[in-house]
Formats: structure tokens, sequence, C-alpha cells
């Protein structure tokens, strides 16, 4: 169900910068007719984020992409994808307006072809295989089709060669539909997903638990797969795991919890009984759980949305998390985060341009793993 692609290098990231952070990172071997295989943490040490700077249909989330990018370069690299030169224009003039540099030496960029601005789900999936970085390039539908005709995907689908190729990493295609939005590792031994997405036939037919458990331990040399299950009100991505539930340390998972005056806290919601059949899944698999609140809801163009912060990015040394422009809940997120992830630098960057459309920060950007210290 897999092939590999080696890939000439045409690009080589700054490896020896990022290489003295991994000194205490270790991979266990395990007794395997295969390759050891381990998918780290978002928070371990990262090579750069990449992006998908949006084309004119998604102007409307430049100034976000903008503001993002601007935070990013103060920490580590980024590359940036644009689809023209007019692309290209259009994104220095943003960076330039929220008072940023785009020519910044920790900016780069790269003229790829692709279709929209979110590089999460049909970006690169980074694993260690025998302690050396490679790229799965999982299959994409643009979300079992969700939006139709009207998304085309076939250039998205074909992002992840293209980074293999920039970066010189190995790549290997997976015969399998699914987006990295609904994979979320704790850099050890699990992994966590909704099956509602993985399992919807309109990505994979005929595809059943037990076969997804087998595939996901092969690829990605977990030991535990938990399956969480529904679909939050309104969500075509049909409910992935990084809007419903994140890990944050390799022990604890943030799961939402919809309270106070958000759209969803009424008796019998949708997304409170996904939320809640959710932490009480995670919870049974021997994880420990923390609520993460839904405390109010914005008006954005005459349509009500929750405040929901789990749509975080976690880079080297920051956090940013989608904000709703509303001081107090953006506010209280805030403090949260820096709780979840003492020592960082949190960042609250309104997108609800992006979230109308299905997501928020963590959906725009591709965190690239560092290299293991043995490469």
């Amino acid at each position: 169900m897999s092939r590999y692609r080696k890939t000439p290098i045409r690009l080589r990231l700054a490896w020896v910068l990022v290489g003295c952070l991994l000194g205490g990172l270790q991979v266990t071997e395990i007794a395997s007719a295969e390759a050891v295989r381990r998918v780290p943490a978002e928070w371990e040490p990262q090579a750069g984020v990449w992006l998908q700077w949006p084309g004119p249909w998604e102007r409307s989330y430049e100034t976000a992409f903008a503001r993002i990018s601007s935070v990013i370069v103060g920490y580590q690299p980024l590359h940036i994808l644009y689809g023209s030169p007019a692309i290209q224009s259009a994104a220095k003039n943003a960076i330039r307006q929220v008072g940023a540099n785009p020519d910044d030496l920790n900016i780069h960029w790269h003229a790829v072809s692709y279709n929209s601005g979110w590089m999460r789900d049909n970006g690169p999936v980074y694993v260690f295989e025998n302690s050396r970085l490679k790229i799965q390039n999982w299959g994409f539908n643009a979300w079992g089709g969700a939006f139709g005709t009207a998304i085309p995907f076939h250039q998205d689908n074909e992002v992840p060669i293209a980074v293999a190729d920039l970066t010189g990493l190995e790549a290997r295609t997976v015969d399998i539909i699914h987006e990295r939005g609904n994979l979320e590792f704790n850099g050890l031994d699990t992994v966590l997903l909704n099956w509602s997405v993985i399992g919807d036939p309109r990505r994979n037919e005929n595809y059943t638990r037990t076969q997804a458990e087998i595939d996901l331990k092969r690829y990605f040399g977990v030991s535990k797969v938990v399956f969480i299950e529904g679909v939050p009100e309104g969500d075509l991505t049909n409910g992935h795991i990084d809007g419903i539930a994140r890990f944050i340390s390799p022990t604890t998972v943030v799961v939402a919890d919809c309270t106070g005056s958000s759209g969803c806290s009424t008796l019998g919601h949708e997304d409170q009984v996904v939320f809640d059949s959710a932490a009480r899944a995670i919870a049974a698999a021997g994880f420990d759980v923390i609520r993460e609140p839904i405390e109010a809801s914005v008006e954005h163009h005459g349509t009500r949305y929750d405040t929901n912060y789990l749509n975080w990015l976690v880079g080297n040394g920051y956090v940013i998390t989608t904000g709703f422009g509303n001081p107090k809940t953006d506010s209280a997120a805030k403090a949260r985060l820096e709780r979840y992830f003492p020592g960082r630098d949190v960042y609250v960057i309104e997108m609800l341009e992006s979230w109308a459309a299905g997501g928020g920060v963590h959906c725009h950007t591709n965190d690239m793993p560092a290299p293991s210290i043995n490469e």
C-alpha cells in the first residue's frame, strides 16, 4: 500500500543549527521485520514551518498569514510556497503591511503549484525511520470531496513530493486517503485520531477499524491507536482531531468542553456530545484529560462561531493559536496555553476569515521536525 521515491537534493535545510537541540532524543529499538519508525510530537525541535500562501480565491486569509509569518520568523525558518509571481508579490506586500520583512533570512520562498492554503492536510507527514527523517505522502481528496468540484485538489496532492524534492528527503507514497490535521502524536507510542475522518467512505471505501489500526501502527511505529468518533456541527472535515483533542505532553490530552455562553453549551448539543465522548475514550486509554473551555461565541459576517482555541501551532519557543477578536476569551486562552506549554511565548492571532472557512493556524501550517542527531 506504499511505495518509496528517492528524491534529488535541491535544497539543504540548516540541519546543523537544529541538530544541537536533539541531544536527548532517543528511538527505542523494537523487534520488527520492518524499519523502526517514530513520529515526533509537535513540541519537539523543528527544522521549520511550511505554508501554502493563499491564492486569489483565498485572499481574505492574507493578513492572518502575514501575522503568522511575522511570529514564526522570529523563532525558526519559514518556508512559503507560492503558485505564481503575483501570489508571491501579494504575500510580500501583506507581510510588509504587518511590519515584518518578507526578505528576512528566515523566510525561504519556493515556486510550487498547489490548490489551496491548507497545508496541514495535504502536506507531508514526517516520520523518523531508523532515526532518519523521511516524508510520507498520504492521499488527499479535499476532505472526502466535502466541497464538491468547487475545490480542486490534484496539485495539493503532489505537494509532499515537491517538498521532498526541495529538501532531499526520501518520500513514501501511502495509498490511503487521510489528512495530517487528523493526527495527534505523543512522540512515544500513541497516535490519536477521529475514526469519522479516516473511516469516512468518501475517503476510504470499505476501510475497517481493524485494518486502520494495522496500517497506523505500521506506518507510524506506534503501539497504541486511540480512536474517537463523531462530527461536530458544520465541520466539513468530518471532525479533524486538531479541533477536538490535542496532546500537550506524552501523558496528557486537552479536550474541548462547551461552557459559558457558547452556542454548543446548550443541553444535548452535538458538539458537546462529541467532546464528552472523546474525553471518555481518551481517559479510558490511560491518558490524563484536561477540558479546554469553549466559553463564548462571536459573530462574523452574520454567523456565530464558538471560541474554540484548540487549533494551535507549537513551534521552537512559541505557540500560536487562532483568535476570535474577543478580548476576554482570547486573553483567557493565552493564559491557559502558557500553562500548557511553560517556557514558550504565546500569540493569539485573530483568524475569523479562516475559521469561517473551516480552520485556523494549525490547519494552515505544516511543521517539519528537526532531523535526528544521528543523521
